[in-house]
């Protein structure tokens, strides 16, 4: 069975690669573990999928905290507006939400699945089911692949496209790490990235299930003796630690991760200086001069956090509030304004969005996604050690390395 192309993996990059390949005529074959294509992107976004972020190139590259180098040809070559005008085409109308996220009108990734897949019949990708077990290759040339079922595909042009090692339910089982590695590629540290984040303070159990938003996070690496993230955004206490969309994009600045050299600083009120804060402090005081200082914070703060910022802020509970000076005010305030969570670890890399880590950039030719090591073995998406912010980022990446490595390939 002889092909021009064979793309292993079925999600976004490799349904991009795929299609792309098969317009310039070539026959492709796509193969995937999974009976149903794109099984991750039905869940990306909430099941929503946020399939590109509307901004320019070099704000886009700001966004990339690995190797974001390599990525200037793919984006360059493809760009976030080429991605929004592929899915009008296929009749996926798009809308652009807070942050410049993109997301169908619909809000259904399903849209977005079916349109990647749509594209591939149309163009007369020929898909099959099978796991892919070994690529053959012959003088450094691909040869073709050999799969579980025992079956033997020929071909002179292999994209792996297998994801990386997040969810692996939906398939990405770091099979792409193996295959490559088999032919002589270096696969940097995996670790996971975008993840919830544990942490051993009784303040997230106790919190559990809090939401905040419009909060600040700074993430301060003791090591360095820097803050080494800081946005505002939303949030979510959990009984093992936090998670949410600020979260999620502070994990990705952890490059190596230690018990206690981590600390999320959560500034409740980032719209008020501290002098701004106190005035509005002073202000609630007033109102409410004869009560307990436990009982004069409900307009300030959710319920649930008056007994943290309390205990915090070192004022006894009971405390008439007439009876607060400005020196206390001003250790309430310090409590508002950085709330302290010492971080203990990632969650398992099964709950992380994405993987960091994979196939050496430095391994890869990054105008053509094509390995420096062997002819005709190219690469795309989440299996090449780059890696994005939440915001549709990584999903961007995704179809720009699938369309430069089907282009060329």
């Amino acid at each position: 069975m002889k092909y021009d192309v064979i793309v292993i993996g079925g999600g976004a990059a490799g349904l991009m690669a795929a299609s792309v390949a098969a317009q310039y005529q070539k026959k492709v074959l796509l193969l995937d573990k999974n009976e149903r294509l794109g099984r991750k992107l039905l869940i990306t976004g909430k099941g929503r999928c946020n399939v590109t972020n509307d901004c320019d190139l070099n704000d886009f590259l700001k966004n990339i905290p690995t190797n974001p180098k390599f990525l200037y040809s793919a984006l360059s070559q493809f760009t976030t507006q080429d991605s929004k005008a592929f899915f009008e085409e296929q009749n996926v109308p798009l809308k652009t939400e807070r942050g410049n996220r993109v997301f169908p009108v619909s809000d259904k990734a399903a849209d977005v699945c079916n349109a990647l897949a749509n594209s591939c019949k149309h163009n007369n990708v020929i898909v099959k089911a099978e796991r892919v077990i070994a690529i053959t290759q012959s003088e450094a040339q691909i040869t073709g692949v050999k799969c579980e079922s025992g079956e033997h595909y020929s071909a002179s042009s292999v994209i792996i496209a297998t994801g990386g090692l997040s969810y692996p339910l939906t398939g990405s089982n770091g099979d792409g790490y193996a295959l490559a590695k088999a032919l002589g590629h270096t696969i940097t540290a995996i670790r996971p990235s975008l993840v919830p984040l544990e942490s051993n303070d009784e303040v997230c159990k106790d919190l559990q299930g809090l939401s905040l938003k419009n909060v600040e996070v700074s993430l301060f690496d003791k090591q360095k003796n820097k803050v080494i993230f800081k946005e505002l955004g939303e949030m979510l206490f959990t009984h093992f630690g936090l998670t949410g969309p600020l979260i999620l994009s502070a994990s990705s600045h952890i490059q190596e991760m230690e018990p206690n050299r981590y600390i999320i600083s959560i500034d409740l009120k980032p719209g008020l200086s501290e002098s701004q804060l106190d005035a509005r402090v002073l202000r609630d005081f007033q109102k409410n001069a004869n009560k307990d200082f436990v009982n004069g914070l409900g307009e300030l703060l959710p319920r649930k956090m008056i007994p943290i910022i309390v205990a915090n802020s070192k004022i006894p509970p009971f405390t008439k509030i007439n009876q607060i000076t400005k020196e206390m005010r001003k250790d309430l305030v310090q409590a508002i304004k950085c709330l302290e969570i010492e971080i203990s670890n990632f969650r398992p890399i099964d709950e992380a969005i994405i993987t960091s880590g994979g196939i050496k950039t430095t391994e890869i030719n990054p105008k053509t996604m094509e390995s420096k090591l062997i002819n005709g073995l190219f690469f795309a998406g989440e299996v090449i050690d780059v890696d994005g912010y939440t915001g549709g980022f990584n999903l961007q990446i995704a179809f720009s390395t699938g369309y430069l490595a089907g282009l060329n390939c």
